[in-house]
């Protein structure tokens, strides 16, 4: 498989680890769009929303737990969570990921 986030996962390209569990990896992201900006990922491969199932949908809800955890360990109380499904809403890598942001003001999306 050709998934960069899946060869993150697998140690064959270095990251700047947040969290890491047996089903969970969060790492920062190589071009931050907010003082906190860190991308938290299944390590099974879910394509993306689209791609949950009553399978796999507990890793997701796992997810969730350690984006709260994450995000009181960087000291953020108000932060973003973003996932993006398919390349028309710009999801660039096809492997489920969460951006966490804050660290300032978001403002609107849109």
């Amino acid at each position: 498989m050709d998934c960069i986030f899946c060869k993150i996962v697998a140690g064959e390209i270095p990251s700047k680890k947040v969290y890491e569990d047996d089903t969970v990896l969060a790492f920062y992201d190589i071009e931050p769009k907010a003082p906190v900006h860190i991308l938290v990922i299944p390590k099974m491969h879910i394509a993306g929303c689209h791609a949950i199932t009553p399978e796999n949908s507990a890793v997701v809800a796992h997810v969730f737990e350690v984006i709260a955890q994450i995000a009181a360990e960087q000291g953020v109380k108000d932060y973003r969570v973003v996932t993006n499904n398919g390349a028309d809403a710009g999801q660039t890598v096809h492997h489920l990921h969460f951006h966490i942001l804050g660290g300032r003001v978001l403002g609107e999306m849109g």
